[in-house]
């Protein structure tokens, strides 16, 4: 509820302060850029590179790849005899000029038979070994990414709600599918190229100065201008790439902002302005992909010169020894291949760094990624919660010298001690950025406080592991949010092993067993993205009925009813009365017919507690909370 409005309409956002749904960061204004757009803000969430440690990408790395050692190790052999067998050609060819041709037109025909089978022997080879290289690759490359992207899913639920808050989720989308097919790009195709670029440089290098030492010096000089063009290439690519790799997931994160919000979009006519906004990232998207398609341009270009024309010097110099009769001519002839095969991995290269500095820009996104910890972290040594005291469910909830602020503003909840006894049901009112919120927050431990402890019979939430604090409190939001699947699997989820008639047991208490049977396919009735299959006040009696099947000692209704019809909102207050009995419960009332199931009710301002007593004390009295009552009593009349 927020007391500053007698209207039925939910509030805006519903939320207190900097780390909830008022705090995401609008959508950026035609012709302007949004927070995923621009590099140079100052905030690491701003500029889509979360901050790491250096060396975090070569270890992320290292990290996937090391428990496929074995096979990484089996593949670099396979490539390594691939290359011996392709390599050979030249030999052979050279032999045959030199030898075996000459043997041949003095009628022996064994030196030239037996150079055709041979080479014949090492391109098959070759070829198989390829396959076997390329197949082996593969399935590296599938379990590395396999491996990748179950962590950043794993790692992101792990994460503190208030990352999740300023982390928006077009940008997990861009880590977990843009980035990693870069990765992919890198493992299948660019490792394969520089391993074939390094293999070829060392064999062919040793080749050509074994077969003479003038030309192989010189083939080996010629590649200090292409070292030189690499490091150049890299330098500005890795800059590129980086920009394109933000402008991809601005895209991203612009497009999945509109779709999840389409209804308002709609509603409110920003059709044409978010296209235009669209269009500006799009464009500097366009852009950015155009920037690092001309740095390869540049480089293979500048590349191809400094090859053909090394090439070119050492073919004419070779003839001239050739005629001069200081170098053999199979020896020339081998040589040019050798020169041929050693330049053209150069624009193969190109390939591996274009895939490098893509996939060391994600990689570097991916690892600030997995860097994160989360800001409400497992307690070392867990304890146990004590056994319930009576007969009633209910825990007590105390807030001991509480203190909170978020990070991106002022503090929300200055000193604030507040002892909920258990079995008691609690209203919290007040107006929007009271904190209400945040006290929910709080005691559902989505946050930890700046300071003060909240206490679960006695318990630091701190001290409560994940598992054991969520069976015992559990919270229903305004957006009873379902997932895609079963009703039965939606009401389940807070107790994955419920048998099929602790489910509809469960739904017939809260009152929602005859709607669900009359949907098509009963229990067993998909809900669709989001429960968009069923009415707002069904979600909400399916969250009702979860959160019952669950069985909680301590109950959060953070706003539960607001966004309900009067008929929905009576039907949802029937199934609150029977999942609140006997519990403590706290309930964020932004309808102050709400209020009327409550035992007890703190009206908040400025996060400080003004008023504190019963339903029946606070309207008989001359307090705010009266006045609103009033105020809300003569709206409906």
């Amino acid at each position: 509820m927020t007391s500053t409005t007698t209207s039925d309409a939910p509030s805006p956002g519903g939320t207190d302060g900097p780390g909830g749904t008022d705090s995401t960061p609008a959508a950026p204004a035609p012709g302007k850029t949004g927070p995923d757009v621009s590099p140079e803000s100052g905030d690491a969430f701003d500029r889509d590179v979360l901050p790491t440690s250096p060396g975090a990408t070569r270890a992320l790395l290292a990290s996937l790849l090391r428990p496929l050692r074995g096979r990484v190790l089996t593949t670099v052999v396979l490539l390594l005899v691939q290359q011996a067998a392709v390599q050979a050609g030249p030999l052979l060819v050279a032999y045959a000029i030199d030898r075996a041709v000459p043997a041949f037109r003095e009628s022996d025909h064994g030196p030239l038979i037996a150079v055709g089978v041979a080479y014949a022997l090492c391109a098959a080879g070759g070829g198989l070994l390829q396959y076997a290289f390329i197949r082996g690759s593969a399935r590296i490359n599938q379990d590395v990414l396999l491996d990748l992207r179950g962590r950043i899913f794993r790692h992101a639920q792990a994460l503190s709600v208030d990352f999740h808050e300023r982390y928006t989720s077009g940008r997990l989308i861009s880590r977990s599918t843009t980035d990693v097919e870069s990765l992919r790009e890198l493992l299948s195709e660019g490792l394969q190229e520089l391993i074939t670029v390094v293999l070829s440089f060392v064999f062919i290098s040793g080749m050509l100065l074994w077969l003479d030492a003038g030309i192989g010096s010189v083939a080996v000089l010629s590649f200090v201008p292409l070292y030189l063009l690499v490091r150049l290439y890299r330098r500005r690519a890795g800059r590129a790439y980086a920009v394109r790799s933000t402008a991809t997931a601005a895209v991203i994160v612009k497009f999945a902002e509109t779709m999840n919000g389409i209804r308002p979009v709609r509603a409110f006519r920003r059709e044409r302005s978010n296209d235009a906004a669209f269009d500006v990232l799009n464009r500097r998207h366009e852009r950015a992909n155009g920037d690092t398609l001309l740095e390869m341009a540049r480089y293979v270009v500048c590349s191809r010169l400094v090859a053909n024309i090394a090439v070119a010097g050492m073919v004419l110099w070779g003839a001239y020894r050739v005629a001069s009769g200081t170098l053999a001519l199979g020896v020339l002839a081998a040589a040019v291949l050798y020169l041929r095969r050693l330049y053209d991995p150069i624009d193969r290269l190109a390939m591996f760094l274009n895939s490098w500095e893509s996939a060391a820009a994600s990689l570097e996104k991916i690892a600030g990624l997995l860097a994160q910890t989360p800001s409400v972290p497992e307690p070392s040594a867990p304890v146990e919660l004590p056994a319930l005291r009576g007969e009633q469910p209910g825990r007590e909830v105390v807030f001991d010298g509480v203190r909170f602020a978020y990070r991106t503003g002022g503090e929300v909840l200055p000193r604030f001690d507040l002892t909920l006894p258990a079995g008691q049901t609690v209203a919290v009112v007040g107006s929007t950025g009271a904190g209400k919120s945040t006290l929910a927050k709080l005691l559902a431990r989505f946050y930890d406080p700046s300071d003060g402890r909240v206490l679960l019979d006695g318990v630091d939430l701190r001290e409560l592991a994940t598992a054991e604090l969520r069976r015992g409190v559990v919270m229903v939001t305004q957006e009873a949010f379902l997932f895609s699947g079963t009703v039965a699997e939606n009401i389940a989820i807070g107790r994955p092993d419920a048998t099929r008639e602790e489910i509809e047991r469960a739904a017939k208490v809260i009152g929602a067993h005859e709607f669900i049977e009359s949907l098509p396919e009963g229990y067993d009735t998909d809900v669709r993205k989001r429960g968009g299959r069923i009415s707002a006040g069904q979600r909400q009696l399916v969250a009702f009925a979860r959160a019952l099947l669950a069985d909680p000692a301590v109950v959060i209704l953070d706003e539960a009813t607001s966004s309900l019809d009067i008929p929905g909102e009576r039907a949802v207050q029937r199934a609150m009365d029977t999942v609140l009995h006997g519990r403590t419960a706290v309930v964020i009332a932004h309808r102050l017919s709400t209020v009327e199931i409550a035992d007890r009710v703190l009206v908040m301002e400025h996060g400080r507690i003004v008023e504190d007593g019963s339903p029946a004390e606070l309207i008989g009295g001359e307090g705010r909370f009266a006045g609103l009552h009033r105020a809300w009593r003569e709206s409906l009349a």
